[in-house]
């Protein structure tokens, strides 16, 4: 039986840190061998914010496709890919587009949280409003059956269902209607206990030596009333706990029985935590510098990904001109 196909991808916004590890890179590593998997580096996804400042784009995907490989994607069994190399993304968001109503668009949740975050106010672009048409160019291209997301992101995928329907019906059946994939993404909050984000300057990439996770995890909050060694800890509220959790299982109960005694202070905590996280990511760090001291090999991983994901758009795009009775190649 045929495997089912999936779309998934990331903005290049350069090195990946453990939230993109255990929230995202992981899940993929596992699904790549369950189903037919393509993974984007979403460079023209950027601009939608960020399209003053486009100098890092080229470094910021190197840097990320780097992460994905050393995580475990593996090139010959997910195709990895740039967006803006396969210009027939841009084809397809275009006649999508004619598909929309702008009411449709201004109602997303997703583009009133950006709009909000960034205070746009009243001063929010074609391309910003517009990307969830770009989304879904970017997963119909390759008839995608099933997108990975968590609960709640089911809504994302809506509006690509929406015009899916909508040009099966108006012009004849190219397109499956994807399923979301529901997906439990582990979350590991920053080391400042809130949602780790780059831009919080929260975060421990993958490419961090132990000496800067070291100099990192001392940073860390703890529990706020564990005020020195010998006062009796609350664990569940303490960051540093968390990351014991997911690198640390084998002292996790010890752990968190010395910090409830008073017996385990903070200093040798993190430092404990620093150490099980480097020996973690050792691999991942190792294949990493090893990549990125020749760029070539991943610009050649990257050519060839784009190549076979230009293969299936190239027919998905002879089949929509036909039904839509347009020139074709």
């Amino acid at each position: 039986m045929a495997k089912g196909r999936i779309l998934s991808g990331m903005r290049p916004t350069g090195k990946l840190h453990l939230g993109h590890l255990v929230g995202a890179l992981e899940n993929w590593v596992q699904l790549q061998n369950e189903y037919e998997s393509f993974h984007m580096v979403a460079d023209w996804h950027v601009l939608t914010t960020s399209y003053q400042d486009t100098a890092n784009i080229k470094q910021d995907t190197l840097e990320m496709v780097a992460d994905w490989i050393s995580s475990g994607l593996d090139p010959e069994k997910a195709v990895l890919f740039v967006q803006s190399k396969v210009k027939e993304h841009a084809e397809l968001h275009l006649l999508f587009s004619m598909l929309v109503t702008t009411a449709r668009l201004e109602r997303n949740p997703t583009v009133k949280e950006v709009v909000r975050d960034l205070n746009l106010g009243t001063n929010v672009s074609y391309g910003l409003l517009g990307y969830p048409v770009l989304q879904a160019a970017d997963i119909l291209m390759y008839k995608a059956d099933l997108v990975p997301v968590g609960e709640d992101q089911v809504s994302h995928v809506e509006l690509t269902r929406e015009i899916a329907r909508r040009f099966n019906s108006l012009y004849g059946e190219v397109f499956p209607e994807p399923q979301p994939k529901l997906t439990v993404f582990a979350r590991l909050p920053g080391l400042d206990g809130k949602r780790m984000s780059k831009s919080v300057g929260n975060t421990i990439e993958l490419g961090d030596s132990p000496e800067e996770m070291m100099r990192k995890m001392k940073t860390a909050v703890t529990d706020p009333k564990k005020i020195r060694r010998g006062d009796a800890g609350h664990p569940e509220v303490c960051t540093v706990f968390t990351y014991h959790k997911r690198f640390n299982a084998e002292e996790k109960e010890e752990i968190e029985k010395d910090c409830r005694s008073g017996v385990l202070g903070c200093v040798p905590c993190k430092e404990n935590a620093a150490r099980k996280v480097a020996h973690a990511l050792a691999p991942i760090r190792e294949k990493r510098t090893k990549l990125m001291s020749d760029p070539s090999v991943l610009e050649e991983i990257i050519e060839d990904g784009t190549g076979r994901a230009r293969a299936v758009a190239r027919e998905t795009m002879n089949s929509v001109r036909s039904v839509m009775k347009l020139w074709n190649d």
